[in-house]
């Protein structure tokens, strides 16, 4: 167990001193960040928004798509039954005889 602790102990320093090394060489982590960098962000984050909202209206249009092309369908379907209840009310029972 004293041998974990002592591991710890020795990354921990070693992290520090890397952090130190790099603060000394380079400045502070908010001196280091650009307007660059943030911009980056702000571009990258408004093309991720205009691709999700792209993807929901495109959901959105495909879905209302194939509700409209059901529901066309459903009403074609119902005419041409109609139409085939028309005749056999008509009395035709394919004998030929006209009434």
């Amino acid at each position: 167990m004293p041998d974990l602790r002592d591991r710890t102990l020795i990354e921990e320093a070693r992290t520090q001193r890397m952090r130190l090394g790099s603060a000394l060489l380079y400045g502070r982590v908010d001196e280091r960040r650009s307007v660059n960098d943030n911009l980056r962000r702000l571009v990258g984050s408004l093309v991720v928004a205009a691709l999700a909202c792209a993807v929901c209206v495109g959901i959105s249009f495909v879905s209302d798509l194939l509700a409209t092309q059901a529901a066309e369908k459903a009403a074609s379907g119902m005419v041409a039954t109609t139409g085939t209840d028309a005749e056999a009310d008509g009395g035709d029972d394919g004998s030929g005889a006209r009434p």
